[in-house]
């Protein structure tokens, strides 16, 4: 198992930046381009227990999978998204999306990851893997957040 968690402050309302977890199939987009499809299997009134169909390219490749939400907080201060999913038949992936209101205009956004491989050739692949994907991650989110925030503005 390995497990990432990175924190960055972003210049945008906490709305403007929970939109891309919690938004249309365009708005994932701006944050996860590989991301082809995303639609819903089984909602729960809570969010808790939904359950969505997304299909993912990165080059040739295309992967189905189904994401389970696990957890899910939409207050006014603090929202929060922990879902889990298995990728490629490889990897048990939980990602958790954490966001809380420092002001109106900035957001604290906290993303954990964890990958639990699920053969022994890849536990011992996961050892050298990096923390760079989750940081750039964070920092696409940050960007993308405020510029739509400042797109927004200038309007």
């Amino acid at each position: 198992m390995k497990k990432w968690t990175k924190d960055i402050e972003i210049d945008a309302p906490i709305e403007q930046v929970w939109k891309f977890f919690d938004g249309s199939l365009n708005d994932i987009q701006k944050i996860m381009p590989n991301v082809v499809e995303h639609r819903p299997v089984k909602i729960t009134n809570e969010r808790v227990g939904s359950v969505y169909r997304q299909t993912y390219k990165q080059g040739e490749r295309i992967d189905e999978y189904d994401i389970e939400t696990l957890e899910y907080v939409n207050e006014n201060n603090k929202k929060r998204k922990e879902i889990g999913y298995i990728f490629a038949n490889m990897v048990e992936v939980t990602a958790c999306y954490e966001l809380n209101k420092i002001n109106d205009n900035k957001t604290l956004f906290e993303y954990t990851i964890i990958n639990r491989p699920l053969n022994w050739q890849l536990k011992l692949f996961s050892l050298f893997a990096k923390k760079k994907p989750v940081v750039e991650f964070v920092e696409r989110v940050k960007n993308t957040a405020e510029f739509e925030a400042e797109t927004e503005v200038s309007r």
